[in-house]
């Protein structure tokens, strides 16, 4: 009997940015027989590298990553295909007998992978019309013009997203406009359903001030690393901020000093600031899920005493586990 098919047990890592969400999943794989899935919506692009946080083959120590540099920066990744892409590889873990544990900090990937959650059939034709008069209105008006017009139509949605997010209030728009009803209502019923997994959800953290502290340093590393050459290497291609993988925080800052708008230093710091709303946020959406458990740095003397208390508690709640 495969107690991994018939158990389903899936550990979650998640966290805000830069919190050691891959140094730890590291740890537990090697320890309990453990393969990571990302739950990343950059990461997943090929070449995305430096300014994603991507995990190294060296970082890896032998460990299975799936989810990673599988798409070309211009074609589309969202929750939808990330569910149906990890419930594949979550299957194929366990007819390995080994643990799947999703790593990363987007917290709807992550419940569009826990909860049964319905991405409703649409109407592709309409939907594309809607579509391409968003993308109109998005580059006549901007993006703080259209986060204006959601916060009218559904003010939830626009609280929770950020006025230069422009991919997902172009969705939330849609989403409305073909449906009738705000993609919010939609969110919060999908997320009242019963869970597929016997999961294991523990959101890491750290104090504030520390967590600010190594988001800047985090950055401050990413350019060193050579973050404008990467980016560089595809605006010279005609890749922009608009580009599907280019949405997120330490590349969309990027194209406005290739362009000669800003400064390298004010581009650094708006990264920097960013990433620290960004983490901010990402507390506050972990904070609503019911399941969470919090695991604070402050509550331990060390990284490794850290890492051996999520061994624990996996085999504490998974009695079948070993470790290796």
């Amino acid at each position: 009997m495969n107690l991994y098919e018939e158990d389903k047990p899936l550990l979650i890592l998640a966290g805000p940015t830069a919190v050691g969400k891959s140094d730890f999943s590291v740890k537990v794989a090697k320890a309990l027989g453990g393969e990571c899935i990302s739950a990343d919506s950059i990461q997943v692009y090929k070449g995305l590298n430096i300014g994603s946080g991507k995990i190294t083959e060296e970082e890896m120590e032998g460990v299975p990553h799936h989810l990673l540099d599988i798409l070309n920066p211009e074609e589309d990744y969202d929750a939808s295909s990330f569910q149906r892409m990890a419930r594949e590889k979550v299957e194929e873990i366990y007819r390995r007998e080994r643990l799947p544990i999703l790593v990363g900090g987007t917290g709807f990937y992550i419940q569009a992978m826990l909860r049964d959650i319905d991405f409703q059939e649409e109407d592709e034709a309409e939907k594309e019309r809607l579509r391409s008069k968003l993308e109109k209105e998005m580059e006549e008006r901007g993006s703080t013009a259209l986060h204006e017009e959601l916060k009218q139509v559904d003010p939830v949605s626009a609280e929770e997203i950020h006025p230069h997010n422009r991919q997902r209030i172009m969705r939330a728009l849609e989403y409305f406009y073909l449906h009738k009803s705000p993609i919010s209502k939609h969110n919060r019923e999908e997320k009242e359903k019963e869970a597929l997994y016997d999961s294991l959800f523990l959101v890491l953290n750290r104090n504030r001030e520390d967590l600010y502290e190594g988001i800047n340093a985090r950055v401050e590393k990413m350019f060193q690393e050579g973050l404008v050459s990467e980016v560089e290497a595809f605006f010279n291609k005609g890749y922009t901020e608009h580009s599907p993988g280019f949405k997120g925080i330490g590349y969309r800052e990027i194209f406005p000093y290739l362009r000669g708008e800003c400064s390298l230093s004010e581009c650094k710091a708006l990264i920097q600031q960013n990433s620290r709303h960004y983490a901010k946020r990402q507390l506050t959406w972990f904070k609503r899920e019911k399941e969470t458990i919090f695991v604070e740095a402050e509550n331990f003397k060390s990284r490794e005493e850290e890492a051996e208390w999520i061994i624990e508690k996996c085999m504490s709640k998974w009695g079948f586990l070993k470790r290796s």
